[in-house]
Parts: structure tokens; sequence; C-alpha cells
């Protein structure tokens, strides 16, 4: 579980961190590179729900283009949350908290929000759109791709990814960044 040799330097030494932890649950590079992309759109605040080791925040920092933006994480597991830490020690654009994700629901409203899809199982849409400012951007990572409507996972319609897609406050859109997973990317009105 090494990083591939053309991944940014900073996704390289969370992808180490997360190694030397034994740490194997984190974001593909495949959605790590979309995080860049749109990351380099935003100014203000940043946020990732569920750090892990940092490489989803890695990921989001590779694509930061000015000194205005700022990266909040929170992971719940102190080890993994330290181990986060020691890769952004010398960055004042990033903050890694040791901390529940709901910490950082009153440092928004957050320009991106980056969280898995099964960790935003406990949020309501309703909750994310108080924190997102107008025209932020959320990402749902970890998603079985699908291309029927409504969409179903597991056999069953898939609510919370139907909510999301039908949802006035945001325009919303599933993107299948490799063939056994999709992102849903949406941006509030």
């Amino acid at each position: 579980m090494s990083a591939p040799p053309d991944v940014p330097a900073i996704v390289r030494r969370a992808f180490d961190v997360s190694r030397r932890a034994g740490y194997v649950s984190f974001c593909r590079n495949e959605t790590g590179r979309l995080l860049a992309t749109l990351a380099a759109t935003r100014d203000g605040t940043m946020a990732e729900f569920g750090t892990g080791c940092g490489v989803g925040t890695a990921w989001l920092r590779s694509g930061v283009r000015g000194e205005k933006a700022h990266i909040l994480s929170a992971e719940l597991d102190g080890r993994l949350a330290g181990g986060a830490r020691e890769i952004f020690a010398d960055d004042p654009q990033v903050e890694v908290l040791s901390a529940d994700w709901s910490t950082l629901l009153d440092r928004g409203p957050f320009s991106l929000l980056f969280l898995d899809a099964e960790e935003s199982s406990s949020l309501s849409l309703d909750a994310l759109n108080e924190v997102v400012e107008p025209g932020g951007v959320v990402v749902l990572d970890e998603i079985a791709p699908c291309e029927t409507w409504p969409p179903m996972s597991y056999g069953r319609v898939d609510v919370r990814r139907e909510l999301w897609l039908s949802d006035d406050r945001f325009a919303a859109v599933e993107v299948m960044v490799a063939p056994d997973t999709a992102v849903l990317v949406a941006t509030k009105r």
C-alpha cells in the first residue's frame, strides 16, 4: 500500500502515515484527484468529516491555490488524528482535530465539505444544508455506482442518494470515479 509516484508529495506522506498505522481505509486516488480539482475552485473554509490518517485532507490540500483557504478535519480515533496532524504539522492552512466530526458543525459555513457516504447517514440533508455556504460543494464518497432511477443499492432503493439527487436546494450529480465506485457531488444553490 504505497502511493503511486504520480501523486502530490503531501498525498505520498499521507499514504506513508496510513501504512505505518496499518490503516487501509482511505480516500482513493480517483476521488482524491476530484477533491484536489474542486479545492482549487474554493476559498474560505473546507472540511473533512472523518479524517482517518489524512489522505483525503492531503488531496484537498494539494488543490488549494491561495492563502485564503483553510481546511478543518476531524477524526474521532486519537491515534489516527495524531498521524494526520503529523502530516500537516507545519501547515497553517490545515487544522486536524482529534474529535467527532460534529464538533466542526459550528465552524462553518464550509465552501467544500467532504465526507464518507456512510458517515453522512447520521446527518440529515437539512443539517448539511445549514453548514454549507451558498455555492458550496458537498462531496459524498464511496457510493456504489447505479444506472437506474430510483437509485438502488444492495437490492433496495437508496433513499439517501435519491434525496440528494432530487433536493431543490442542491444541484447534484453522481460521478463514477472508477468502475466500482462513485461520488455524489452537490452544489448548494
